[in-house]
């Protein structure tokens, strides 16, 4: 049984990498094996525990006498799946409250205050802009819904298609490496932030100047090989207006501060950030209430909250609780347990680890490899010292995680949530992309890592 989990979960992640040809979502694949994981351990238990490689279980059975079945049982379903539950429910909440604030400003038109301002056609100016911008927006916002908006934009600057994959596989790049060092910037940098890994201020400060050099070294490149202008294509406008321009730099600015307060909320209270964040959720929602209140049905339809929130990407949450309630059950069993000894001894180097989970997540998506070794390795006490030392909150093992876990992924096409949005949008060629853009990640990605190893690795 203890063999049959890793089988079972790792054709699950073929399905999920098989997402396109196989025509099967890969929210699908992900709870199927969330839940079949889980069905395995519960069957089997007596034998996996017996095993001796779950740590959990061996804290749990030490306070715990009685009879051992009933003992089991209480440490799956009452201990386990409700202590996992809980933590993956606190990122869950928080991911449908940051998209709905983002499909709220969207829907508003906010961002097209900011996109309306481009007016360069020259493709080394229209690049570099198009970087930063994203760079920044995927900070404050996420690299997916960043790459979203910024693909979008895309189809109103330039016309040849070519081209136009071009600049949003160079969106993908720069959104993955602007999400690493923000605490709300990625899915992975959340996990680590609400698991108590990093704290905001200390991630910004290690990790913002190697993702930064991670996406100036490809655009340096670029800068010297590409030329000419890009066309824009005719764009025909004839759709009313639903906002005024005064709703939209408003709904913007609330939208960015009600995402911009989450960190300040957790530092002020101490409580979970994804009440900070339906906290703002909420105050938005009043607001754009009482904003539309005495305009027509039709508009109130599409611009109220409770419209908005049909278009949040449901399946992507759905996604999440799969994948992650599978690695939860891994952990639990003490699969990941047995991998952090193995990458102990083989590798030894917590720079070589990151660097290999970054590389890894090119592949296999970065959200379970880092809740794998959020469960591989345990928090260490801060008055650790060592080896240990770099695997306490903010240590270089957290933080050098989150710069390769969030920016490994733009290697492939497929190895990121704003690699597989700009590939379904733009319909971009998975080889493609490997023959025009993966040797330049890999170079930024590299690049970024000698950078934080000479900051704090020497």
């Amino acid at each position: 049984m203890f063999i049959l989990m890793v089988v079972v979960f790792v054709l699950g992640y073929i399905a999920i990498a098989l997402e396109h040809p196989l025509k099967v979502d890969k929210a699908a694949s992900a709870l199927i094996i969330g839940t079949l994981c889980w069905v395995i351990y519960a069957i089997g238990a007596e034998d996996i525990l017996a095993m001796g490689f779950s740590p959990s279980w061996a804290n749990f059975a030490h306070g715990h006498i009685g009879l051992l079945e009933a003992s089991i049982h209480e440490f799956i379903v009452d201990s386990e799946i409700v202590h996992h539950l809980g933590e993956i429910s606190e990122i869950l909440f928080f991911l449908l409250g940051a998209m709905t604030i983002v499909e709220v400003v969207d829907q508003h038109e906010g961002f097209k205050v900011v996109t309306d301002k481009i007016k360069t056609t020259n493709k080394i100016k229209l690049l570099w802009i198009l970087s930063f911008l994203t760079f920044f927006m995927s900070a404050l916002l996420d690299n997916l819904t960043t790459t979203i908006v910024l693909v979008a934009l895309l189809r109103k600057l330039i016309d040849d298609k070519e081209t136009r994959w071009f600049f949003a596989s160079m969106v993908v790049l720069a959104a993955n490496a602007g999400g690493a060092w923000s605490p709300i910037g990625d899915v992975t940098t959340i996990m680590l932030w609400i698991g108590g890994q990093v704290t905001a201020a200390r991630i910004i400060e290690g990790v913002l100047l190697p993702s930064l050099v991670c996406m100036v070294v490809p655009l340096g490149i670029l800068s010297l090989t590409m030329k000419g202008n890009v066309e824009r294509p005719v764009v025909e406008n004839e759709e009313i207006d639903l906002t005024t321009e005064f709703e939209r730099v408003f709904m913007l600015i609330l939208g960015v501060f009600g995402l911009l307060f989450v960190p300040v909320f957790k530092t002020i209270t101490h409580l979970p950030p994804y009440m900070g964040m339906l906290l703002s959720l909420g105050v938005l929602w009043v607001i754009s209430e009482i904003m539309h209140k005495d305009k027509s049905e039709e508009i109130k339809h599409r611009l109220k909250v409770t419209a908005v929130l049909r278009k949040v990407d449901v399946p992507t949450v759905l996604f999440f609780l799969g994948i992650l309630s599978a690695v939860a059950s891994l952990q639990s069993a003490g699969h990941l347990h047995l991998l952090s000894q193995y990458l102990d001894e083989k590798l030894g180097n917590i720079y070589l680890i990151d660097l290999a989970v970054g590389v890894l997540s090119s592949v296999v998506d970065n959200v379970p490899l880092v809740a794998g070794a959020m469960g591989m390795y345990p928090t260490a006490d801060p008055a650790a010292t060592g080896y240990l030392a770099s695997f306490v909150q903010d240590g270089a093992f957290w933080e050098f995680l989150a710069y390769t876990a969030g920016t490994g992924g733009s290697i492939l096409i497929i190895g990121s949530a704003a690699g597989v949005a700009a590939m379904g949008l733009e319909k971009i060629d998975f080889i493609w992309y490997m023959k025009k853009i993966s040797l330049l990640a890999i170079v930024g990605y590299l690049s970024g890592a000698a950078v934080y190893y000479m900051m704090f690795g020497l």
